[in-house]
């Protein structure tokens, strides 16, 4: 291959992104432990994007198009915002493994919005995929009581702020997908977008404020490990899209939330209830049909 790269060493590179996507929610949660929820997140995408610049490399500002830089740059900051800040402000580390959870609604989200906004053709299933993977998240919400309606609006009734965030954060993001699909040309803004990120959580930090930093070694430790999951995932996707199999690495993405909750689990010495796993299978499950609704 022109690339340099067999598609298997591709495919494999690709299949490390979603590991390390899937450790984000423990690594995040960690961080914002000790250095605050916004100034945690400003540290993670700071030292995200300095690796991102050794790895992808600058962004080529003026070969990318006006549509995608644009619009590109405001979902992007917005719901990496929305990311970070919803696990931060998250009262318990069972919550913040919850408002993680819901934020893996948008692989759904993201079929609709093709189908919407982008004229992609789906099969009568999408509906059930839909409407499974609602459900898990309200199975996930519900906690130990599981699909109770009751449980779950005292839940987020607890913590509106974290759950209202990571739910907007699945919209903003199914957003980013279908304008990127539709604007971006096969051009990559990553870099520069992480940048952007940075530097409006550092915004909201000096001009709105932020709880104190208390640095410590377990503190870096998290911060340079969430750092690299962060900018090594995205390097590594980059690498898998381009010359990998796309089909295996689609399919295995729709796992990350059962993936993401077990290492979110171990990372936070935080176990989960039976319902909780069997609300995340059921938002897998619904992810995966979205997904094969719109296959050909």
């Amino acid at each position: 291959m022109n690339s340099g790269i067999s598609t298997g060493k591709a495919t494999l590179v690709g299949l490390l992104a979603i590991l390390f996507w899937s450790s984000i929610v423990g690594l995040i949660r960690g961080v914002s432990a000790s250095l605050g929820a916004t100034g945690g997140a400003a540290l993670i995408y700071t030292v995200a994007s300095l690796l991102l610049l050794a790895t992808v490399g600058p962004t080529r500002v003026r070969a990318m198009p006006r549509r995608y830089l644009v619009w590109g740059s405001v979902l992007f900051v917005a719901y990496e915002m929305c990311l970070a800040l919803s696990i931060g402000y998250a009262h318990t580390n069972r919550q913040a493994i919850e408002v993680g959870m819901v934020n893996y609604l948008w692989p759904a989200m993201t079929m609709v919005f093709a189908i919407l906004f982008n004229g992609q053709r789906a099969r009568w299933t999408i509906v059930p995929g839909l409407v499974l993977a609602i459900g898990g998240i309200c199975w996930v919400l519900g906690g130990d009581a599981g699909l109770e309606l009751a449980a779950m609006a005292a839940n987020v009734q607890d913590n509106p702020l974290s759950y209202g965030l990571a739910f907007a954060g699945t919209l903003i993001w199914a957003s980013y997908c279908t304008i990127t699909a539709k604007y971006a040309e096969g051009k990559n803004g990553v870099t520069l977008f992480f940048m952007l990120t940075a530097l409006a959580l550092w915004i909201k930090y000096l001009v709105v404020g932020g709880e104190a930093m208390r640095f410590s070694a377990q503190a870096l430790i998290y911060l340079a490990l969430a750092a690299a999951a962060m900018g090594f995932g995205y390097a590594a996707w980059n690498v898998g899209i381009l010359h990998g199999n796309m089909t295996i690495l689609a399919g295995a993405s729709y796992f990350i939330p059962v993936l993401s909750a077990g290492l979110a689990a171990l990372v936070l010495d935080t176990p989960l209830s039976l319902a909780f796993w069997q609300g995340a299978a059921l938002v897998c499950a619904g992810s995966i049909l979205c997904w094969l609704a719109t296959r050909r």
